[in-house]
């Protein structure tokens, strides 16, 4: 839609309020009446949103003088601590003498019908802002253009007021806290101790995290080895359908946005599974689909994601699949475009789920055999900006396959070996390969070497297969369902190593 073409409802009319439109040199200027309205609508529907978006706006945002009106009405209603819905607020303008001059009861009323949702406030008031900056520019060259047009002008004072214009301008940018240059920056402590950095895990336990708030997980396995199925339990699971998935909880979502992308009929065939009369009404609310491509790829529209989040005010974004959001996978400047949309984001509170494919020269490698990152298809900058990948292996369609961590935020899980249930879409942990099930199993007890040659199926494991074990069997300490009997350094009779055994108490609870 072109900028200024007025969506319902109308605009107050010339002949109601005098100073409703901006004076006739700027009507061709940058503006947003649509964001205007979203904006203050918002703010009457929550007197929070107004903190949020007072420092996006800074002074003289609006484009129409009534909306500039109501926004100053707003902001001395939150300044007392007073009410900014409709009723509050005609009371207030009729008050002061402004009603009659920004439309009316009417027409307050029409901006608070209009509600988009607060969660996309932020991003709106952005726009305004952005036209706000236009048109200031736009006064100045217009007057730069007068003056060089007037009697005997002086080119050299014409250029130093630009200049000292212009200065000006660029100071003020800086010194907002909205400036490009210090928008995101903030100060150590806070960095440290306030932007969730110990926040609790979205999927997992802080030990063992499988997605961590603020950071993209990435599943990716060649086709029909379960990654939709996997995904989707999360995504049900993020909606309040179910608690834990693969034995591990899961926290709650607002709303998730899915870009069904490949395939969206298959997508909706695989979710029917796990979809009962009972759920209508959670996912008539708190999920929306996008069918097929996007409207443009993400390396060329670095904040679509974040727009998409925002129009939808979904707080998760699911991508099926990463191949169809990006032009192609394997340049290293389109992938580094792609984490770029991806951070922009991330740093807008919106976590990510991605489903990626592997090379496929590795879709036949042995299910128990471990992948690695350079397996995952193109760029390795796409692997780099994630947070934690999970590669799934095995045939296609076969139900039992194993699930590797190769990128971790905290501690790894698995190698598990799972089993797709493909009729009712659950995805089960094979209690062959749990430490607690094989450690509860073994009378004798366990070293790290015996966990770890277990786990990695048989053979002789590496240094880092027995830290690994090693490290899951601390855990089990720690937590009470294991002992430690501490080995002794070899001498001329050899040496023995650390063997732990399950403890009474985890015997008995199982027993």
């Amino acid at each position: 839609m072109p900028q200024g073409t007025p969506l319902t409802p109308q605009p107050p009319s010339p002949a109601v309020s005098a100073d409703a439109e901006p004076p006739t040199d700027m009507l061709h200027a940058p503006f947003n009446i649509d964001a205007e309205r979203a904006v203050l609508g918002a703010c009457m529907h929550s007197a929070d949103v107004i903190d949020t978006v007072r420092s996006v706006l800074g002074d003289a945002a609006f484009y129409r003088p009534a909306h500039e009106t109501i926004w100053r009405a707003l902001l001395s209603q939150h300044r007392e601590d007073k009410p900014t819905d409709p009723i509050a607020l005609t009371e207030l303008l009729e008050r002061q003498g402004d009603l009659h001059r920004v439309g009316g009861n009417a027409y307050v009323f029409q901006l608070a019908d209009l509600h988009y949702g607060t969660g996309g406030a932020e991003h709106h008031a952005e726009i305004i802002r952005e036209k706000a900056n236009l048109r200031r520019l736009l006064a100045s060259a217009i007057r730069t253009a007068q003056r060089a047009q007037e009697p005997g002008a002086d080119p050299e004072a014409i250029r130093s007021e630009v200049e000292a214009e212009m200065r000006a301008e660029r100071e003020r940018a800086l010194a907002s806290g909205q400036g490009r240059l210090n928008r995101f920056a903030t100060d150590g402590w806070s960095f440290v101790k306030e932007t969730g950095a110990d926040a609790e895990p979205l999927w997992g336990t802080r030990e063992k995290t499988v997605w961590a708030p603020g950071e993209s997980l990435m599943i990716v396995g060649a086709p029909g080895v379960g990654k939709t199925t996997l995904a989707h339990q999360v995504i049900f699971a993020r909606l309040g359908l179910s608690q834990t998935v693969l034995e591990m909880p899961v926290a709650p979502s607002r709303r998730v946005l899915y870009l069904a992308m490949d395939r969206p009929k298959q997508i909706a065939k695989a979710m029917a599974r796990r979809v009962f009369d009972t759920d209508e009404a959670i996912l008539r609310e708190r999920l929306v689909v996008w069918e097929g491509p996007l409207p443009a790829t993400l390396d060329k529209e670095p904040d679509l994601l974040a727009d998409l989040a925002a129009a939808h005010q979904a707080d998760t974004i699911v991508i099926d699949s990463l191949k169809d959001a990006v032009s192609t996978m394997v340049d290293d400047s389109l992938a580094v475009a792609f984490h770029n949309a991806r951070m922009r984001a991330l740093r807008g509170g919106v976590e990510i789920l991605e489903l990626h494919h592997q090379r496929k020269a590795t879709a036949d490698a042995p299910r128990g055999q471990r992948p690695s990152l350079d397996q995952v298809y193109g760029s390795t900058w796409i692997t780099a900006g994630a947070g934690s990948v999970l590669f799934i292996t095995g045939r296609a369609g076969d139900p039992a396959v194993t699930l590797h961590h190769l990128k971790t935020p905290t501690g790894e899980i698995g190698p598990l070996d799972v089993t797709h249930d493909h009729v009712r879409g659950t995805t089960t942990v094979d209690p062959s390969k749990d430490p607690a099930v094989l450690l509860r199993n073994a009378p004798s007890g366990l070293t790290a070497r015996d966990l770890a040659a277990i786990l990695i199926g048989g053979g002789d494991p590496e240094r880092a297969d027995v830290e690994k074990a090693r490290r899951h069997l601390a855990r089990l300490v720690d937590g009470g369902l294991a002992t430690r009997a501490d080995g002794v350094a070899g001498g001329a009779g050899g040496g023995q190593q650390t063997r732990y055994y399950a403890s009474s108490r985890h015997l008995t609870a199982v027993g």
